[in-house]
């Protein structure tokens, strides 16, 4: 059987699926997710009329189906069609399936709700912080964390306008700041959380929110001050942000005599959390 961690569970039944840990995306087996939605008896040959019509209507979904060897229940393991979650989402559009809409219906939802944010992004706090309060993180953390999204916006407003760009731009200064406050890169940081696809910030305690924000608000105020351009430049002003912010975990440590630093992530911080409410 396959592995457990290796496994997920769609309309409460299995699906396979592989952590990437190089591009940190899910691949999920497509073939186990049309025998879920359609029930087919032939589900290879459901996908391959699938893949043709989707090519007819001129989509370029079949252009992003990747192939990875995947364990099968016969112990052995041979080559899969895979999508990643994204790519998945869209190919669940395209099956005629009851059991499909309610994705549907939760996609229409999410980009109606999109819509709205962007008219008055003020929305977009509102459901961030009932999305948190209903995963069981306090008020108190909740209120940093949002504060920490402001900090970071005006973070990425700033990088903009040095002519920096979105995705792996944003991703390569990012790692600068976080190696220079917290010694290790935000890859490293995941991995010693034991993070994969979730997001650092969401698993960090209230001292390492604090910190963080502190890195990023600095190299703002350093990025606006030195005017830097190019990558190169705003890879300097970067690390001298969090600098500030690593001189002082640094001193927090040497007074505290423990590591700012926790191996801790968010279903441990707040498991611990509702254990003392309900001892109180």
């Amino acid at each position: 059987m396959p592995n457990l961690q290796n496994l997920a569970l769609f309309n409460q039944q299995e699906v396979r699926r592989h952590w990437d840990s190089k591009k940190e995306l899910w691949w999920f087996s497509v073939i186990d997710v049309i025998v879920i939605l359609t029930n087919s008896s032939r589900p290879r040959k459901y996908w391959s009329d699938l893949k043709t019509k989707l090519q007819k209507e001129g989509s370029q979904l079949s252009a992003k189906i990747g192939q990875l060897k995947m364990l099968s229940s016969d112990g052995k393991k041979y080559l899969t069609d895979v999508a990643d979650t994204e790519t998945l989402l869209r190919l669940i559009q395209s099956i005629p399936s009851p059991k499909a809409e309610p994705f549907k219906l939760w996609l229409a939802r999410v980009g109606y709700e999109r819509l709205e944010e962007t008219a008055d992004p003020e929305l977009a706090f509102e459901r961030a912080m009932q999305t948190y309060l209903r995963k069981g993180y306090s008020k108190e953390w909740i209120n940093q964390r949002l504060k920490s999204i402001e900090v970071r916006k005006d973070l990425t407003d700033e990088w903009q306008n040095r002519g920096i760009n979105k995705g792996i731009e944003f991703a390569i200064l990012t790692d600068e700041i976080t190696k220079a406050w917290a010694n290790r890169s935000v890859k490293e940081y995941k991995q010693l959380k034991g993070l994969k696809k979730e997001n650092l910030r969401d698993n960090m305690t209230n001292l390492e929110i604090v910190l963080n924000m502190l890195a990023e608000a600095s190299t703002t105020e350093i990025s606006k001050k030195k005017k830097p351009a190019g990558l190169s430049q705003n890879k300097q002003v970067a690390r001298e942000g969090g600098h500030v912010a690593g001189l002082a975990r640094k001193e927090i440590e040497k007074q505290t005599g423990r590591s700012v630093i926790t191996t801790k992530n968010a279903k441990q911080l707040h498991f611990k959390q509702n254990q003392l409410k309900k001892v109180k």
